[in-house]
Order: C-alpha cells, then structure tokens, then sequence
C-alpha cells in the first residue's frame, strides 16, 4: 500500500499487446465510482462493476490493481464489499511519486481500472473477541474492515504515523474506534508508547494484528512473545520496508 521507492518512468510506461491481452484474461474490470481526498495523501476510493458482483470477499483480504501491466500491481485493503451493488471501497495512502501514489492521486471517476482478487492475506474469521491493530497510515483501513464487519466487535488501533493530524482525523471519519496516534521519531522513540499498551490489551484477551512496516511488526511481535501472548491470538503481515516495494 505503501511505496518507499519512487519509479516515475513507471507511470508513464503503457501496456502493449499481450500485456493488455493477460490483464483482460486474469484480471477483473472495474470502473472508480469516487476517489475522495482525506487529507493530503489518503484518499477513500470506491470501485464498482459487474465483475464485483461475483467476488466472495471477508475482513483481511486484499485486492491487487493493475499499474497499466498485468505484472506490475499495488495491493489495497478492502474495508467493505457489497457483492448485490458489485461495489468495493478501500483507503489508499499517497506516498511519495511510486506508480501507486500515482495512480491514487490521479485516479478519476468513471476511469477503468483492473484488479486480481479478493485473496486471502490475513485471516480475521478465527477470532471473536476484541482485536487490537498495531500498525502505520497503512494499516488504518484494515482495522476499519474488521470495525464494520462487526460494529459490536471491541476494535482498537495503535499506528505510528507521519502527521499525527491528518492521521487521526482520518481515522475518525472512517470510526475505526478506540485510535491511539503515535508520532514517528527518527530513532524510532516512539515504539516505546505502542509496546507500553501491550500488557493491559493482552491481559484482557485481545487477539493482535500487526502490520505496516516491517521492522516495527517485528518489534512488536517479539514483545508479545515475551509477554506470553500464543501465536495463535497474533497476525502479522509487514506492508512495506524502507528501500522495498511490494512485499505484499
């Protein structure tokens, strides 16, 4: 969802022959019905057509849209799917000028678009009980996926963030729930905050999911074994890395 290196001759390559020939075969059609701005750089995208309509979908799985080449592709997490309207929506952090960022910023619409999936990435189904989300500006609409999925489920949400402003703000209007903003800290300071609330949430039996970026899920997950937590009640999926793309 996130890019942490820039490509702009990326955006501007276009598919040829077989290329559009392979996104035609593998990928499903769909049309952006909105691209609403959230601040500077979230933007709330809705996506909608009949090949949708036929798509099983469940809270942790993501979606894979096509950058103009069925082989280069950015994965977004849908926050709902409603299979009768065949319409989709999910967030999209615009960061820096990858092809992603790009295409989120540009997207208008009616403009087409073409996605692989719904396919499994975290699976949410085994728990039942409170769920506590520890991640980044990427992980906001996952935890929002698993609060309307369930609205008496107990969501709770721990992100480190850029702009602690805008990220709470957005995390307000999609009524995530219980939201704990952290602002980053270039020694990573800041990681102190989010294990601090570990023992209280394991305690009273949250399960946890972390993601984001992949040096704090793995921070994360060490503190949890160390507080006893069973793998079982934790998952974990690292979006991006500094100087990585496309780890999901």
């Amino acid at each position: 969802m996130v890019e942490a290196h820039s490509d702009p001759a990326a955006t501007e390559r276009k598919p040829g022959r077989i290329g559009k020939a392979l996104i035609g075969l593998l990928l499903k059609r769909a049309a952006i019905a909105a691209n609403t701005p959230l601040g500077e750089r979230f933007r709330l995208v809705s996506l909608e057509g009949p090949a949708l309509r036929s798509a099983r979908w469940a809270p942790g799985q993501k979606v894979q849209i096509a950058m103009d080449s069925a082989f280069v592709a950015r994965t977004y997490t849908p926050m709902d799917w409603d299979a009768d309207r065949g319409r989709m929506q999910f967030l999209g952090f615009a960061h820096g000028s990858a092809p992603g960022s790009h295409w989120l910023r540009e997207a208008r619409e009616g403009d087409e678009c073409h996605l692989f999936g719904p396919r499994p990435s975290l699976d949410l189904r085994p728990f039942d009980g409170p769920i506590a989300f520890f991640g980044d500006e990427t992980s906001l609409g996952l935890a929002c996926a698993a609060a309307r999925h369930d609205p008496r489920r107990i969501v709770s949400g721990y992100f480190e963030v850029d702009d602690e402003t805008e990220s709470a703000a957005v995390a307000d209007h999609l009524s995530i729930g219980a939201v704990h903003i952290f602002q980053r800290s270039a020694d990573d300071a800041h990681l102190a905050g989010m294990e601090a609330a570990l023992p209280a949430l394991a305690g009273a039996g949250h399960a946890f999911v972390l993601t984001g970026k992949a040096g704090t899920v793995q921070r994360l997950r060490q503190a949890l074994k160390r507080h006893g937590v069973p793998p079982g009640r934790i998952r974990t999926k690292a979006y991006w890395a500094p100087g990585k793309v496309g780890m999901d």
